[in-house]
């Protein structure tokens, strides 16, 4: 029986057709599948390609599939309507590369006539009051210190290294969309970093190359094609980028952590890492846990994709956030649901125990923040551990007379806490740990935990207590620079050590250039963790170009809205469905703001994450909610001076450590919210704006 392989160019061109055509075609590449040779399919050869294994394949009328046919293989190649799909066909060639040896779809560089002038830019639509973000473009060659023999190494066709070698910055990005993924990424990283990383060689066949298993795939049978085909704009499900896939593949002497910028596919490793645990171990029991229910929802619709050719793994895997599967777990050892105290309730209750005492001088702020970042953090019982407690970062020292003080009021309000049989969320980890950190009877084998860089000290000594000492039973995916709930501490300290297993994520497939770049600007090159890891972004490359992102500072809340639906209508114009679409704000005082431009621009909205998004409405939250989505065009509104940093956490602040912290939380929110787009942003801001948006003008 010959092979089936899918081409990610076909899953490309089958999720530009309308459903009905889509349903055709899928019918068609299943009889392919089954006999290639069957008299029925229609075929014809491209006889205008210069490769002479393209033919075409009738589906109806007008939509055809192109496959390239060799003595043992069917590659599903492309599929659109018959003068696009002949027009595709002719301008290409597949082949092993010469030096690298991946199987490459290359485009006939004599055919492709429109790099020779970069085409205009589309322009954004008139707004009012623009900042504008666009930077100079040198016109020198970015490649001029390669030669043609350093180009061809890491994976550029022969007949594109001239255009390359030749290319300024401006060119390059209309060069890049015509190469190899593996080139134009290499090339990126060098443009950034100087650094060309050239791939060692491998004694492989051209379709089992690293490079060439992210764009093509050998299927087994008409199961897994037909989950292959039922999501083609999952593509992650279907197709790794090899340095993911090394680190999914990879057997760890320890826990193990992937970090990277946003965008970088920390959350794809993740759940490939899922995939292959349960794929390979018929007794693993696996938790794949984040930090809020909705995101868990998100991340359970993901694996429903990856698991579609084999549903029974789902089974064997519980997704739920920190606090859902604590309380569980909680539920499960004790009979009894927890019953946690609210912030605000703690807030009252520590202001009356402080005047009770007749310790009024500390204040409400520093109080709660000493709770929650001290005591209740590091589940501190009593006076004398917290006098060795070493108080982590915190720059108001105090002294053993000032500690002694401050425990009669913690005592108290965990006294009363207590007695009323309520917990706060730390309380509930710890009665967790505690049950199952003496217990040879784990509930999970394995943890794998997105959004690692928002854990607390309680949850990960939670997640380390609920699976037994082996190698592998951690797993960590995050980013230190999207950091926006928790305050650092040493992993290390409360041993999960992943020294010499944290590895980094550098290409960013989800979000353009141009997005990318701006974003970038809010947070530092490099970042480092309490234990010396280093999460460097210098190097990270986006693989697609698009618009300059769209800055508006204006006058009043009206020109806001003005300039808001503008943008909106020019994207709805130009095919991105509301669905597609992402509109946020810092908070819920600001959702009048965000609802009344949603309305003015005629779309929609939701708030619900828990099932995927109507397909005319768009999703309209605070910033916290973008958390670990994405969406082709993204709004965040509202950014103004007093906003953004919100001015009632920076009242809270208790010192000049936590008011460095909190500015830094509130940045890395605003970054989480403009990386979540893909092709479009918009920020906007009532003048003077929140002092972040100076950023976007360096």
């Amino acid at each position: 029986m010959m092979n089936t392989i899918l081409a990610d160019s076909f899953t490309d061109a089958l999720a530009r057709l309308t459903n009905d055509e889509q349903k055709q075609v899928k019918l068609t590449a299943f009889d392919l599948q089954t006999d290639p040779d069957r008299p029925g399919l229609q075929f014809h050869r491209i006889e205008a390609s210069k490769d002479p294994n393209f033919w075409s394949v009738r589906v109806n009328r007008d939509i055809r599939i192109i496959i390239h046919k060799t003595s043992d293989s069917v590659m599903l190649a492309y599929v659109d309507h018959h003068d696009a799909a002949y027009k595709w066909a002719e301008r290409r060639r597949i082949e092993a590369h010469p030096r690298t040896g991946a199987l490459q779809i290359v485009e006939v560089r004599e055919r492709v006539q429109e790099i020779i002038l970069r085409p205009e830019p589309r322009q954004q639509p008139d707004l009012p009051f623009t900042v504008r973000t666009v930077p100079d473009v040198s016109d020198l060659p970015l490649f001029s210190r390669l030669s043609s023999d350093q180009a061809l190494s890491i994976g550029v066709p022969t007949d594109w290294v001239g255009d390359i070698l030749a290319a300024n910055e401006d060119r390059f990005f209309t060069l890049a969309n015509h190469l190899p993924r593996e080139a134009a990424e290499a090339l990126l990283e060098y443009a950034a970093t100087g650094i060309l990383n050239k791939p060692s060689p491998l004694d492989v066949a051209p379709i089992d190359h690293p490079d060439a298993q992210r764009r093509f795939r050998i299927l087994e049978g008409h199961e897994e094609l037909a989950a292959a085909l039922e999501q083609p704009f999952e593509k992650w499900a279907i197709f790794l980028h090899p340095s993911q896939r090394a680190i999914v593949d990879k057997d760890f002497g320890g826990p193990a952590r992937v970090i990277g910028s946003a965008g970088t596919g920390k959350t794809i490793v993740a759940l490939h890492r899922v995939a292959r645990i349960l794929r390979d171990s018929p007794e693993a029991r696996v938790l794949l846990t984040t930090f809020s229910e909705p995101l868990a929802s998100a991340l359970q619709r993901k694996l429903g994709v990856l698991f579609a050719d084999d549903p029974l793994l789902a089974e064997r895997i519980v997704v739920a956030s920190f606090e859902q599967s604590a309380a569980e777990l909680y539920s499960l050892s004790t009979g009894r649901k927890p019953y946690l105290v609210a912030r605000d309730k703690l807030r009252t209750l520590l202001r009356d125990a402080a005047s009770a005492a007749n310790l009024a001088r500390y204040t409400p702020q520093f109080l709660l923040s000493e709770w929650e970042h001290v005591i209740d953090a590091w589940q501190i019982d009593s006076a004398e551990s917290y006098a060795l407690v070493p108080r982590m970062g915190r720059k108001n020292r105090l002294g053993s007379k000032q500690r002694e003080e401050l425990w009669s009021i913690f005592a108290a309000v965990r006294n009363q806490v207590r007695a009323k049989a309520m917990m706060t969320e730390a309380d509930l980890f710890t009665a967790v740990t505690n049950h199952f950190a003496g217990s040879d009877q784990k509930p999970y084998t394995h943890v794998v935990v997105d959004e690692a860089q928002d854990l607390g000290v309680s949850e990960l000594r939670f997640l380390r207590a609920i699976v037994p000492q082996r190698p592998d039973a951690l797993f960590f995916a995050g980013d230190i620079g999207q950091r926006i709930f928790q305050q650092p501490f040493s992993w290390r300290g409360l041993g999960v050590d992943v020294r010499g297993r944290s590895y980094t994520l550098k290409v960013n497939y989800r979000t353009s250039h141009q997005i990318r770049r701006l974003a970038d600007r809010l947070l530092p090159p490099s970042v480092r963790d309490v234990d010396g890891e280093e999460d460097n972004r210098k190097g990270t490359v986006s693989v697609f170009d698009g618009l300059e992102p769209t800055v508006v500072i204006v006058p009043s809340i009206e020109k806001e809205t003005e300039a808001a639906c503008a943008f909106l209508q020019g994207v709805i114009a130009d095919g991105i469905r509301a669905s597609e679409i992402g509109l946020f704000c810092r908070s819920n005082d600001e959702l009048g703001r965000a609802a009344a431009i949603a309305k003015a621009a005629g779309l929609n909205t939701t708030s619900s994450l828990r099932q995927p998004a109507p397909e005319d409405a768009c999703l309209m939250g605070t910033m916290h909610l973008a958390k670990g989505l994405e969406f082709r065009a993204v709004l965040v509104v509202a950014c103004d001076e007093g906003i953004l940093p919100l001015t009632s956490r920076i009242e809270e602040v208790a010192d000049e450590f936590e008011l460095d912290e909190v500015v830094a939380s509130e940045r890395q929110l605003l970054y989480v919210a403009a990386t979540r787009a893909r092709d479009r942003l918009f920020v906007s801001a009532i003048a003077p704006g929140s002092e972040f948006l100076e950023d976007f003008r360096s």
